[in-house]
């Protein structure tokens, strides 16, 4: 039957399911369960698939707990609905699948402590022992994936999948900084012929937080979480992205071990191994006997997630010995000797002041809710994105409304929801504008997509953007040009397009203001200078569709100079050789800017090979790699015998281990500065 319950749907996409649980169910519980099942398949293919979540995890799990009541209560009527796969798939059709050696399942979540309490009676009564001993550790959120390691070489790396097979992203994880390509020997014991070692794709906060300032700077819509972040990148065809993107992989498990005399005897003699081995393992643990204990390792991680630099949703509480995980067993869709507690987010309220739109580079409107600034997660919020006009009619948000505020992730700034009690009686719902807020020509909206987009090629809005991109650290790096500068350049029609900068003339400048020779001395002086800037960071500012930093880089090399793309550009296969970029790199070149690739036979690091583990003290990533290929070298993903240093900062992780294996000599962040001035 395929009823869809329009008004169910509503109240459990907006967090209202709780309402229901109480109720009597329809008449028709079969059009009940179908509408459910058709409900979640929505969301498994937006969170698994498209690695974009409309509800939290907490009203999915309410909308899976409610199926589940309505299925046990009437099972003859859920017979007879369409059927629900018992995990989200994550294949997306766009790479080769692999079949994994053995399932790899999910987890049963609990949220409450009498749900722990209830997983605890089942594996008593499945051992027949009161005390069996846990391991709880961290659930972190990202993408789950297999490695497979044959003699010790990792062969392929594959997605959860539906459980059975899953996409094949051997390229891109390979590319992970912390993942090895070959396992340590782990002292005179042989590595097993094939094994299947279970982890969880993530971004840590730090670098989360960086890819969305530069996201923000580039007038580009930011990632909703970590997971997005992480799920989004290792999707991509160009596996450098893995590596300036920061992400990482942890591990936690096993799947097939050849030969199974080769297997560890539990969770704790496997992380052991992990670590001998150079394999990234759970960071950090606890041990518990017994429900008691049990209770409170739950609640130390919760109260230590603070510290964690990694997005943390929960505790994965699992028993330690594998002889006791396989007397206990498994279901079709997860293991019972393993359960996910899932942490609530805090949530609060406040009121919308306002929906305003931001205008990124490519003319994009993003809405954004101005609230009444309030407490949440540690910080005081005052703006939360709401993504898209489709986003704002599901959850039905007006100006006015009272809303319902968390941290997605306990990272970014969600509304979740609308407390419908407190409405002011006028509020009406939110229409986007027929024209852009900045330039008025008209809101456009293509077809099968959810983003409005402003039609003007002249639009201030956009205009901006691109300069900020342009002048960010990330592209040229235009000290001095900040937002404020750059408004003030584009409202005084000075600056109508990127060549535009370097036609500014010192008597405007000064025209500006009393006391101000110096800072424009001073931003005239960096906008010369960024004449002579890598002709990958010029590609990259320009905003060419399909051309990030990689492409740019490969582009770069390809063609080496940018007066060589202005004569030949015109050829590419690409976005490139649209009129509009043709014409700006020929304005570039009539201005002066000499662009060309960086020599890799000159420079203090030519023709050397360098890695960097670890945080820097007072570099970034970025800037520590900017800096080695300013110098002529290459910065190395993973540590080999063809790499000349490894520069070292706080908490290194296994690639100082491997450094010091293989003796390749080590650096600190001065040392590096060092070598950069040839000292």
């Amino acid at each position: 039957m395929k009823t869809r319950l329009p008004v169910l749907r509503l109240l459990l996409c907006l967090g209202s399911v709780a309402s229901l649980r109480g109720a009597e169910p329809p008449a028709d519980s079969r059009a009940e369960i179908a509408a459910l099942r058709s409900e979640i398949a929505r969301h498994d293919e937006l969170y698994h698939r498209q690695s974009s979540a409309e509800i939290t995890d907490a009203d999915y799990d309410r909308l899976r707990r409610r199926l589940a009541e309505l299925e046990q209560r009437y099972p003859a009527a859920a017979r007879a609905a369409a059927p629900l796969a018992p995990i989200g798939d994550d294949r997306t059709g766009r790479f080769p699948t692999r079949r994994h050696g053995a399932a790899m399942l999910s987890l049963d979540k609990a949220h409450t402590a009498a749900d722990l309490q209830a997983f605890h009676a089942r594996v008593v009564r499945a051992l027949g022992r009161d005390e069996p001993e846990y391991v709880v550790e961290p659930k972190l959120d990202g993408l789950a994936v297999s490695l497979t390691y044959e003699h010790g070489v990792l062969v392929r790396a594959v997605t959860r999948g539906n459980g059975v097979e899953g996409d094949d992203i051997t390229a891109n994880v390979a590319a992970i900084a912390n993942v090895p390509r070959t396992l340590r020997p782990a002292g005179n014991v042989a590595w097993p012929a094939r094994i299947e070692v279970r982890g969880e794709i993530h971004v840590p906060l730090a670098d989360f937080a960086r890819v969305n300032a530069e996201r923000e700077a580039a007038g580009e819509p930011r990632f909703a979480s970590p997971r997005a972040l992480a799920a989004g990148t290792v999707r991509q065809f160009d596996a450098q992205e893995s590596v300036r993107r920061g992400l990482r992989v942890a591990c936690f498990g096993l799947g097939v071990c050849e030969p199974a005399a080769s297997a560890p005897a539990s969770q704790g003699e496997l992380q052991a191994l992990f670590s001998a081995w150079g394999v990234p393992g759970i960071p950090v643990s606890w041990r518990a006997r017994g429900l008691e204990a049990l209770t409170g390792a739950v609640e130390n991680l919760r109260r230590a997630r603070e510290q964690f630099g990694y997005p943390t949703d929960g505790a994965v509480v699992k028993l330690d010995a594998f002889a006791d995980q396989r007397a206990v067993g498994a279901s079709e869709a997860a293991p019972r000797w393993a359960v996910a507690f899932k942490f609530a987010p805090e949530r609060v309220e406040t009121r919308v002041r306002a929906i305003t739109l931001q205008v990124g580079r490519t003319g994009v409107l993003t809405p954004v809710a101005e609230l009444e600034p309030v407490a949440v997660g540690g910080s005081t919020v005052a703006r939360a994105t709401l993504h898209n006009h489709d986003e704002i009619v599901r959850k039905d948000i007006r100006v006015g409304d009272v809303v319902y505020l968390e941290k997605a992730g306990d990272v970014i700034p969600a509304i979740v929801g609308v407390n419908r009690a407190r409405r002011p009686s006028d509020a009406s719902p939110w229409r986007p504008p027929a024209a852009c807020p900045e330039c008025y020509a008209p809101v456009t909206r293509e077809p099968d997509t959810v983003a409005l987009r402003c039609s003007g090629a002249a639009c201030p809005g956009q205009l901006r953007r691109r300069i900020e991109h342009y002048a960010s650290k990330r592209a040229v790096d235009i000290e001095g040009l900040g937002p404020a500068m750059i408004e003030t350049l584009v409202g005084h029609g000075w600056v109508r397009d990127v060549p535009d900068l370097y036609r500014l003339r010192r008597a405007d400048l000064l025209s500006l203001g009393r006391d101000n020779q110096y800072s424009v001395e001073q931003l005239l002086a960096a906008i010369e200078r960024s004449k002579q800037a890598e002709l990958w960071r010029v590609l990259h500012g320009l905003g060419i569709p399909q051309v990030g930093v990689a492409t740019a880089k490969e582009l770069a090399r390809r063609w080496g100079s940018l007066s060589a793309v202005a004569e030949r550009g015109k050829d590419a296969a690409a976005a490139l050789a649209e009129p509009r970029f043709q014409n700006l790199i020929a304005e570039l070149v009539s201005v002066g800017v000499t662009a060309q690739s960086a020599p890799a036979t000159s420079g203090a690091l030519a023709g050397k090979t360098v890695v960097v583990t670890g945080t820097l003290p007072n570099l970034t990533r970025a800037e520590a790699t900017a800096k080695i290929e300013a110098a002529g070298g290459r910065v190395g993903s993973s540590v080999s015998r063809t790499t000349h240093y490894v520069v070292v900062g706080a908490e290194p992780g296994t690639k100082l281990e491997r450094a010091r294996a293989l003796g390749v000599p080590l650096l600190d962040e001065a040392g590096l500065l060092r070598l950069l001035e040839g000292k």
